[in-house]
């Protein structure tokens, strides 16, 4: 419980400064071109390297039912564990091109 009301005060303490006014028109930035160019290179950098990634552990799941098909479970298990991990890190991208591109 207590843990529950930490983490609900230190998402209201974070929250003020994301909601945070930002400065008027004069404060933009000349190097607004640019975001949307990063956003781009970021989430595609993460999606091809994430998605080679993902081949590669299937791959080496198959080989390894294919040489132990007894431990198949173990393996299918394993490999499901490693492909959420490497797609949250692809989502986690996309969430910092959308911070690149909307900030």
């Amino acid at each position: 419980m207590k843990r529950i009301l930490m983490l609900l005060v230190l998402l209201l303490l974070v929250s003020t400064m994301a909601f945070a006014q930002a400065g008027g028109a004069a404060a933009a930035s000349a190097k607004d071109w640019a975001k949307p160019i990063a956003a781009a290179v970021a989430i595609t950098v993460a999606a091809g390297l994430c998605g080679l990634g993902q081949g590669k552990a299937v791959s080496g799941a198959a080989e390894g039912i294919a040489r132990n098909p007894s431990a198949g479970a173990a393996i299918r298990g394993a490999m499901l564990l490693g492909l959420v991990l490497i797609e949250s890190l692809t989502l986690y991208a996309m969430v910092i091109a959308f911070i690149i591109l909307f900030t």
